[in-house]
Order: C-alpha cells, then structure tokens, then sequence
C-alpha cells in the first residue's frame, strides 16, 4: 500500500476485486455479499481509509467551504469580521478557506482562482485598495457562484453586502472634533479606489460644511496602500506638521493609519491634544489604554462578519434563484477619550 491517503482503489487492488464492488460495500449496498462487506470494512479499517471530502462534493456538487479573501489579517476589525465569519459557517458545518491579498489586486485575482479551483460553494469578499477592476469576479457570478461582499464592496456586482454607515461615522467624528474646538481637521485615507474611502470622506466634508469651514484640500492626504507602507504614512504626517498652515486636528480612517499615526507622533514628541488631537477609526482594544486614551470610531466586525456568512449560506441552500439582494448597513460607534480632549 502506498503512503498517503488510501484510495478505493487501493482497497480493490489488495482485496482482488473490482473498485466499484469496494465502493458499494463501503455504502452497504443489497448488491454485495456480506462476506465481502466484511472483507472491505476490515481493510478499509486497517489502512485508516478517510472518503475524499473532494470527490464527495464533486458527486453532490457541494463542497461545505466559504472561501474568504481580506486585505489583511493583523487588523483588529478584519480578524474580528473573522471570528464572526467561523461562529456562523462551524455551526453550520461549513469549512473556512481564508486568504489575504495584502492589498495587492494581482493577489486577490490570485487567490479569488485557487479558492474556485478548490470548489468552494460560495465566496466572502473585501476588496484590496487596488482593485478598481472587478471582472474576475463578474465572471464568477455569472457562472452562477454566490458572492456576499463585506466592508469594501463594489456596486457593478448586484449581491448581498454588509457594510457600517462609514458617512456617518466620519461626520460624527468630525462634529466631534468640531465640538471640541478643533478648527482645522486634516484627513489620512486610504485608496480613493475603495469604496470606505468616498463615503468616510462625504461624512468629513459634511461636517465642515455645516460648521461653515471650507475644505482645505491640503489637508487631506491619500495611503494608496491603505498604510500597509509604514513609509506612506510618515510622508503624508510630515507634509501635515510641516505646512505653514498646521493642523490643529487629525482624523484618521482606518485601522493600521490610525494606530501607525499615534505610534509616529509620539516618536516626533507630539503632545497630543496638547499639539495635536487625533481620532481615528479603529477597533483596536486597547483603544482605551493607550497614552492618551484614543478616542475611536468603532466598527462591529464580528456581526458584520456573522451576518455575511448568515446571508452567503443563505444564498449557497436556497432552493430557487435570488434576485433580491439587500445592502445591511451596521452603525459605527463612536467612543470619545483623552486624545480629543476639549482645547477651549
């Protein structure tokens, strides 16, 4: 017998007789003598013989797998979205094949492929900061394979998505800061290719419009990486701390800008709010036992990532076509702490 998992085959050749004999004993078929039934299962039992879960679901035509595709792991929403995703798809017995595409749009293509070609039932998805293109995807839902975006989502496929209310968790964050007396809010983002990119900064634009401040489009500064580079985010702080008209306020808006933004100002000595306040969105934990307390806008990722997978198993078992496809949108909390503190 050969190492390595053992076939039916293997079964048939030791035993002298037919790979289909074999398997119709393994499925105690009325067409096999008992005496051969008992033969196969003492062999099988011998060599440890596993059915191929692949073989299985290509007969049944399911796999009981979720592929999933995130930017990246070590970001605190995204490995809560995570957690989320496993407590729906194990209870309902369904396997989790993760990916990261570290940003990269040659990545996701990539990964989106090696995911198809293991046959997964259905596909959770957050776009990377350079993907502007979604054809691999079309294709694929063409073809008839159900796709639920979350967080990053595109509006040229029609399916489920999840998202948070990104405009109103910028405008809130900005009225806050406003509030505050903080006149002169600059804004790091990510991409302009993503779509919590334009959403995050309507919300940031709205709020200094109703406060009656024009926006300064110095201000705000892009991480086409989405800060992946710690080298994007150093550049675009000292273009801020050195212009002549310096920022009394940053607002930050996502996860690894926010964290990486605090880390470097206290580097540079940065008194913050002393000389500068920031806020950012993050759900870091430890958001309230940082120095200072880091006033966060906060995103529920593990219900976000539970209802995806609610909404993708849903489609994956649903008996007819779904043409209905609805938009969840979460809100974002946010949770004001010393680093905003009042300058009156």
């Amino acid at each position: 017998m050969n190492f390595g998992a053992v076939t039916i085959k293997d079964i048939a050749k030791e035993l002298g007789i037919s790979a289909s004999a074999v398997s119709k004993a393994l499925k105690d078929s009325h067409e096999i003598g008992e005496k051969t039934k008992k033969l196969v299962l003492e062999c099988a039992k011998k060599h440890n013989y596993q059915p191929n879960p692949m073989a299985r679901s290509l007969k049944q035509g399911k796999s009981k797998s979720l592929g999933v595709v995130i930017p990246t792991i070590d970001n605190h929403f995204f490995s809560q979205v995570i957690d989320g995703i496993e407590s729906v798809a194990y209870s309902k017995g369904y396997n989790i094949i993760m990916t990261q595409t570290h940003e990269s749009h040659e990545l996701e293509l990539s990964n989106v492929d090696h995911l198809t070609i293991r046959s997964i039932d259905g596909l959770l998805i957050s776009l990377s900061s350079e993907s502007q293109n979604v054809d691999h995807l079309k294709k694929l839902h063409e073809k008839g394979l159900p796709i639920v975006f979350f967080d990053r989502v595109s509006n040229e496929i029609e399916t489920h998505k999840v998202i948070v209310n990104n405009y109103e968790g910028a405008y809130n964050a900005t009225m806050h800061l406003l509030r505050s007396g903080y006149r002169k809010i600059a804004h790091i983002t990510s991409s302009l290719n993503i779509s919590i990119t334009a959403e995050r900064l309507k919300g940031y634009k709205a709020a200094l419009a109703e406060n009656g401040i024009a926006v300064n489009d110095n201000y705000i500064k892009y991480c086409p990486n989405g800060g992946k580079d710690l080298g994007e985010i150093e550049t675009v702080l000292n273009e801020l701390l050195n212009s002549p008209d310096r920022p009394d306020a940053i607002f930050t808006a996502s996860d690894r800008i926010t964290t990486t933004t605090l880390a470097l100002l206290h580097r540079l000595n940065i008194n913050i709010p002393g000389d500068i306040a920031l806020l950012g969105f993050t759900n870091t934990q430890l958001a309230g036992v940082l120095n200072p307390s880091l006033t966060q806008v906060y995103q529920p990722g593990f219900d976000m990532g539970k209802k995806a997978t609610e909404m993708l198993i849903n489609l994956i078992e649903s008996r007819r076509p779904i043409t209905e496809f609805e938009t969840v949108i979460f809100p974002a909390q946010l949770f004001t702490r010393d680093s905003t503190r009042s300058n009156h």
